[in-house]
């Protein structure tokens, strides 16, 4: 204050700053840089951790799950003990793994004085147990008419069953070889009553495969009914452990193994077959009223003379609801199977018994999958067509409805089938399309009818029925399975646009395409390859062409005595099919009058293809073989649909008789059906000669001139990949077999039909109770 008071001071301030060339090494962002540089390096860092942290978090997720699946495995592989041992040994080899490794190279370098420690094998004796063999009988045969996946869906439905009864019973699966299921009480628990317990198991899964076959046949086809279980038990000790190795499995081992094996193979089919020991168990248990002693001994391999022992209808009987609610609803629970064939209303089935109507729901089942491909080919071409200029002359095809009436089928059969080609746009929509494919109930409810009505149509006959006509739609479904689709190979090429919007195949796949004749690009073609095998010997007379033609039969009349039993099976199918009751499945099968004619020209040509005796239809289909695979020039489309002609005859040839390009168990079952049918017709004396007099030649003689030659004509064709080696390799086989067993099989065919016509005979010759009865009362009421 002093200051700002004195006189003669002037007040001054000043501003302090520095110059440009002076600030300007100062100012920089270096710090700010830093600070940046700090900040993303710790971001980055920080990430990359927590990726770090995620991986290794997975990486543990799949590490327990591997180690939940492996101990699953080794549940299922080992009885608890086992496992547990397992486990202890693991970690004690851990501990000592430096060890034997150091032991391990000195044995290696040639010290001798190092030994290697060797684990104990983890094994034990079981004294009180009871093994269980179920052998499928049948199976082996089955499945050689099956396709591989068919086979292991199959197993793996009817096994993963039995072992939901196991677990229930507390029954211990051991194993499966083949189609064998081998399972163990008092194992690895001791249990008291193991026998009871075995019997119980052995009876439940006797009822389900019976329950399963039944509803299998559904979707696996004819003779998956007939399959059944032939199954043995013993009681006694076994020596069971862990058989290390590359692939270690727990095993049993003893003299009892080999006995069970001998009580299933001497066993009979759907029954339970036990030995004396098993059979002292169970009265032990007080459950004598089980055991039916067997007639006479059995001789068993390496065993000599056995008694065994039946378990009996006692047993049925007593066991009856004797299963906890739980056990129950796995035993008896039905199984589910995906089916669209449910009807808007019942379908009459008079006169078809169980058997025939399980045959007609598979026959649906294939028929309405084959019906989907039609219709997703169909929304295909229609989608096609949106970006396309389709002319009124291809787009106008006429009606359903048009088709003229189906008489004289001998005069519609084609030298040629044009079939359509293939339009790689349209098979890509194709599967697009194939996602949601519903199909009218109306049209299911027909083609139940419609199939329904064929299988009534069809004579008691033992050979040519509907169970033949389901066997041979078995065999072209599986042949027309084993054909390579031009889709396959599409990637390979690539499609080519022409200027004018249209598409031309690429090369992979329009080779593709002549490879397979265009069969596998048309599920028309398909559909009438089944339906001409669900039709072909439709009211079959039980005798063959050359008989109606000599008995002078009013039916051979009218075909002119050539392929009267082709002719007539066509005729009265088709007219059923055009019957106004199938008018909607009509129309779902063709949507046009061309389409319609198309389809009729498929069905006539292999039906009739059917008739091997007829030397016209012989003669023709051996010039079109010759024209087909000689060494000319022929117009490329030709020459592609004769072949496709060619193969789709063969493949309903092969067919028909599929049971000699069998396994030999099948060609037996329907060689003796055919005996059978033949030697029925001698006695009815519509046949001169006896068939046995001449049937072993006759067999003989059939697989040199017509079956083998087949065979090779199948894979000549050079399109059914394995199934043509298969069906060459079967033929080959049975004609062998044939040839060194035939008599002994023919002798057993006759003794079989005579005690079959004896035991009628008898039946007939008695007097029933209930004629006697109202004869004596009329006869009182007369007097």
């Amino acid at each position: 204050p002093k200051f700002n008071t004195t006189a003669g001071h002037c007040r001054y301030s000043m501003k302090i700053y520095p110059s440009d060339d002076f600030a300007d090494p100062f100012d920089n962002s270096t710090p700010e840089t830093f600070a940046i540089i700090v900040g993303c390096t710790f971001l980055v860092v920080a990430l990359v951790f927590c990726v770090f942290d995620m991986s290794v978090y997975r990486r543990n997720e799949k590490l327990v799950e591997a180690a939940a699946r492996s101990n699953a495995i080794v549940s299922s592989l080992f009885p608890t003990n086992i496992r547990q041992r397992l486990i202890t040994e693991n970690q004690g080899h851990a501990k000592t793994a430096n060890k034997r490794i150091s032991n391990l190279k000195g044995f290696l370098k040639g010290d001798r004085n190092v030994s290697i420690d060797n684990n104990e094998p983890l094994a034990d004796l079981f004294l009180e147990t009871t093994i269980l063999f179920a052998d499928i009988a049948g199976f082996t045969a089955w499945s050689s008419t099956r396709e591989p996946c068919q086979v292991f869906t199959f197993l793996e439905t009817i096994f993963s069953s039995f072992d939901k009864l196991a677990k229930a019973r507390r029954v211990f699966k051991v194993e499966t070889v083949g189609d064998c299921y081998v399972a163990a009480t008092g194992i690895p628990e001791q249990k008291v009553d193991h026998a009871v317990t075995m019997v119980r198991f052995a009876r439940d899964i006797l009822v389900r495969m019976h329950v399963l076959t039944k509803e299998l046949e559904i979707s696996h086809g004819p003779d998956t009914g007939d399959l059944s279980l032939r199954i043995g038990l013993h009681s006694g000790p076994v020596t069971a452990g862990v058989l290390r190795g590359e692939r270690a499995r727990f095993q049993l081992f003893g003299d009892t193994m080999n006995t069970t094996a001998r009580m299933e193979t001497t066993g009979q089919v759907s029954r339970i077959h036990i030995s004396s020991d098993t059979a002292d168990l169970l009265i032990q248990q007080g459950k004598e009223h089980w055991v039916v002693k067997r007639n006479h001994p059995v001789e068993a391999k390496g065993k000599g003379l056995m008694q065994t022992y039946w378990i009996g209808m006692a047993f049925e009987q007593s066991e009856t609801g004797s299963m906890s609610d739980s056990e129950c609803d796995i035993a008896t629970t039905p199984l589910t199977i995906n089916s669209t064939t449910q009807a808007v209303q019942t379908v009459p089935t008079n006169g078809l018994d169980e058997r025939s109507l399980r045959l007609v729901d598979w026959n649906v089942e294939i028929f309405l999958h084959l019906l989907r491909q039609i219709i997703v080919r169909r929304e295909a071409i229609r989608i096609s067509r949106r970006f396309s200029k389709v002319s009124k002359s291809e787009a106008s095809t006429g009606s359903t409805e048009d088709s003229a009436p189906l008489f004289m089928p001998m005069d519609e059969v084609k030298e040629i089938i044009q079939l359509p080609d293939f339009d790689p746009k349209i098979a890509r929509m194709q599967v697009e399309a194939a996602q949601d494919v519903k199909i009218n109930p109306v049209v299911v409810h027909q083609l139940r009818a419609f199939i329904t009505y064929i299988a009534r149509m069809y004579q008691n006959n033992a050979f040519h029925n509907f169970e033949h006509a389901s066997h041979v739609t078995m065999s072209v479904i599986k042949l027309m399975g084993r054909i390579v689709a031009p889709l396959d190979l599409e990637a390979m090429g690539g499609t080519t646009d022409k200027e004018d919007g249209s598409s031309k195949p690429p090369s992979a796949a329009a080779a593709l395409h002549d490879h397979t004749y265009g069969i596998t690009s048309d599920p028309l073609t398909q559909f009438a390859c089944a339906f001409s095998a669900l039709i072909h010997d439709v009211d079959h007379a039980g005798v063959p062409n050359t008989q109606l033609v000599k008995e002078g039969m009013r039916i051979a009349g009218i075909y002119d005595n050539r392929s009267v039993l082709e002719q007539n099976s066509l005729v009265l199918s088709w007219q059923l099919f055009m019957s106004p009751d199938y008018g909607a499945l009509r129309s779902a099968i063709c949507s046009s009058g061309r389409e319609l004619n198309h389809f009729r020209e498929l069905v006539v040509n292999s039906v009739m293809a059917t008739d091997i005796t007829d030397r016209d239809l012989k003669q023709l289909r051996n010039d079109r073989w010759d024209k087909a695979f000689a060494m000319f020039e022929e117009n490329s489309r030709d020459a592609t649909n004769r072949k496709a002609t060619i193969v789709i005859e063969h493949l309903i040839q092969a067919s028909d008789v599929a049971h000699t390009m069998q396994h030999w168990h099948v060609y037996r079952k329907w060689n003796s059906r055919f005996f059978g049918e033949c030697y029925a017709a001698y006695q009815q004396g519509r046949s001169e000669t006896n068939p046995v007099d001449n049937w072993y030649r006759g067999e003989l003689g059939f697989f040199d001139f017509y079956i083998i030659p087949l065979a090779k004509k199948l894979k000549e064709c050079g399109v059914f990949g394995k199934s043509s080696d298969e069906y060459l390799n079967y033929a080959l086989a049975n004609r062998k077999e044939w040839e060194a067993r035939g008599r002994e099989v023919l002798a057993d065919m006759v003794d079989a039909l005579d005690l079959e016509n004896s035991s009628i005979s008898s039946e007939a010759a008695k007097p029933d109770p209930l004629a006697l009865s109202a004869a004596t009362s009329v006869s009182t009421a007369s007097s």
